[in-house]
């Protein structure tokens, strides 16, 4: 969704604050514009500032069936191609690019387990490390990955090192960003 929509809260509903990262209730009655739907979740701005509200709130923001952009579930047999198209699907809720696109994962390693799953680990950064939002771009990446066929443990590590520079998006990315 590129265009901006204002909506009022049908309910009270979980928020994450963009960039501090705090978990806070919106209330009911609140009007919010939707700024951003990519990934699985909605990114509005209310008059108390930026916020991420998740798939499960959508009843909140009026909507019944409707998945963001980027919500698709993705199967297939596991294999790290696999894994970074879900990797793709993960967006920044302040940038509207995904975070393989955007240069933030580092490494990515897909080991058998001995009962025949897998585990899936990887490394990533952000943008900017005082981003609260770190701990809601990881935990939105590993629940993916554990929602893949045959996942049955993966990590998601926030790392420093490198540090993340535009120089490290990729071209894809630099073209949503109009940076080409």
């Amino acid at each position: 969704m590129n265009e901006t929509s204002s909506i009022e809260l049908q309910r009270d509903c979980t928020a994450v604050q963009i960039p501090a990262g705090n978990a806070t209730t919106l209330g009911a009655g609140t009007t919010v514009q939707i700024t951003q739907t990519l990934g699985g979740s909605y990114t509005v701005q209310s008059p108390g500032g930026l916020f991420r509200i998740s798939a499960q709130d959508a009843d909140a923001l009026g909507f019944d069936n409707l998945k963001p952009a980027g919500a698709e579930t993705l199967s297939g047999s596991l294999n790290e191609e696999l894994i970074w198209s879900t990797l793709r699907t993960c967006f920044d809720p302040e940038i509207p690019v995904n975070i393989v696109d955007l240069g933030l994962v580092y490494d990515l390693q897909l080991a058998k387990l001995p009962d025949g799953n897998s585990r899936v680990d990887v490394k990533m950064t952000l943008t900017a490390p005082g981003c609260g939002m770190g701990p809601a771009i990881a935990g939105d990446a590993q629940v993916k990955l554990l929602n893949l066929p045959g996942v049955e443990d993966a990590q998601v590590e926030i790392v420093w090192e490198p540090p993340w520079h535009h120089s490290m998006i990729t071209p894809a990315g630099k073209k949503v960003l109009g940076l080409e």
